[in-house]
């Protein structure tokens, strides 16, 4: 008797990533999308919807410039669903058909926001429908102020509403190259406090998580209240940030290469590039002139990303987190690790343990490949790949000049560190369960 085919969770959730992907290529190289004659390469198309719906921000050909209204339009939109989720915006558009959403959508869902558990995941989609319209919509007025002056009204509204979506989603496209250099990012804003924090703000936002917005919203200000996940993402997120701006602001900035920079703006400009690596890839300063222990600073906050079911990218803040508190029940000489009077489970350590070992790997094996393939400084190829695997965007300014096997690597990067390192492994195991049988233990050496 023939069993039954019916895909997991996983294996649903990297499909519909595929198929959204596929989708943003074709309508990426019809004639209309891009200013190339005929139509976009391939190459281009399929690295730049990549790009957009993993909302990573690393980009062939600039936005402004190679893209048309309608190409940008594609582009925007392939964001925003990738920053959302693929399976979230399919739910969202099942509640507004008024189509009942059974117990697998709700499954579904819980694997791809990261939910603890399947109770309450349709209203948890409402929260993260109106949170996200609320927060795009309010960045896009602050934004407005700058940008209408600057542009018009139909322009700076459109920019305005086009760079509220790309950092809320943590993507990192930008139209700056309209003003005649590709590729400048928000160079050009970077003494400008509103643009600068308006970012900024959207930035933190989108890459807190889904679930630690329900539990602000639910209990407040009252902290001991939250989940463990959340107490470990603020609490993470408070000292990268802190440590990333003290570095920056009073060490990179104070080299003779920004000496043109004021306090206000070695400030501004300190904490937009503790933040935008996690994960946007909007930059408000030139990369290149940053300084070795800067550049290395920029990759770690990289690989660092965000929170679990949110728009960012990174190994997770959370794994960071449990490695840490591993480390320290080590040295303590205590079975498990533990934070704010909880325990943290075998399941999550391993996990932890497994994504962690997985992006270094990926990350330094592809830097290092395409270092010597292309003939590029290491250190340029380790931000290249650092910001692919990490989903963030910002470069170095070698991702138009490497070659297409080189392109192709950090597609499947991007593509990788979006749909998440465990998914893509439940995807494509056998989904057998575990018979009960165990090896006899035996001790390793560790050290």
């Amino acid at each position: 008797m023939k069993k039954n085919f019916r895909l997991r969770p996983a294996q649903i959730i990297v499909l519909c990533f595929f198929l959204l992907i596929s989708a943003g290529t074709i309508l990426l190289m019809l004639p209309i999308a891009s200013t190339a004659p005929g139509s976009a390469p391939f190459e281009t198309a399929v690295f730049t919807a990549t790009s957009a719906v993993c909302v990573t921000g690393l980009i062939i050909e600039d936005t402004a410039q190679y893209w048309t209204p309608f190409g940008q339009t594609v582009i925007i939109l392939l964001i925003q669903i990738g920053g959302m989720g693929v399976v979230t915006v399919g739910v969202i558009l099942m509640m507004f058909s008024g189509r009942k959403i059974g117990m697998r959508q709700r499954w579904i869902m819980q694997e791809s926001i990261s939910a603890p558990q399947m109770g309450g995941i349709v209203r948890m989609t409402g929260i993260i429908l109106i949170t996200t319209m609320l927060v795009e919509l309010t960045g896009a007025i602050f934004m407005s102020f700058r940008f209408i002056p600057q542009y018009g009204v139909g322009r700076g509204i459109w920019f305005s509403v086009f760079h509220s979506i790309s950092a809320f989603c943590n993507a990192g496209f930008d139209l700056m190259g309209v003003n005649g250099e590709p590729c400048v990012s928000m160079t050009s804003y970077s003494a400008d406090p509103l643009i600068c924090l308006t970012l900024v703000s959207l930035i933190f936002i989108g890459g807190m998580g889904f679930m630690t917005w329900k539990d602000i919203k639910d209990y407040k200000f009252k902290f001991n209240r939250y989940t463990l996940q959340s107490k470990l993402i603020i609490f993470t997120s408070l000292i990268l940030i802190g440590g990333g701006f003290l570095f920056l602001f009073f060490y990179e900035f104070r080299q003779s290469q920004w000496e043109y920079m004021g306090t206000v703006e070695r400030a501004t400009a300190a904490i937009f590039q503790t933040v935008s690596p996690r994960t946007a890839g909007f930059n408000s300063v030139d990369l290149n002139n940053l300084s070795s222990g800067g550049k290395i600073i920029t990759i770690l906050l990289m690989l660092v990303g965000g929170a679990p079911g949110s728009t960012a990218g990174g190994f997770k803040m959370t794994t960071l987190a449990i490695i840490i508190l591993c480390i320290r029940a080590t040295y303590q000489g205590r079975e498990n690790a533990s934070a704010f009077g909880r325990r943290v489970s075998s399941q999550s350590v391993r996990n932890a343990a497994a994504i962690f070992s997985l992006y270094l790997l990926l990350f330094l094996s592809a830097g290092i490949f395409i270092s010597c393939y292309d003939r590029v400084p290491l250190m340029s190829a380790l931000f290249e790949t650092a910001s692919a695997i990490a989903t963030v965007g910002l470069s170095l300014g070698i991702t138009p000049e490497i070659s297409s096997l080189s392109h192709y690597i950090l597609i499947c990067l991007m593509f990788f560190g979006r749909v998440g390192g465990l998914t893509l492994i439940y995807a494509v195991a056998s989904g057998e369960g575990a018979d009960g049988s165990r090896f006899p233990q035996e001790p390793v050496a560790i050290g």
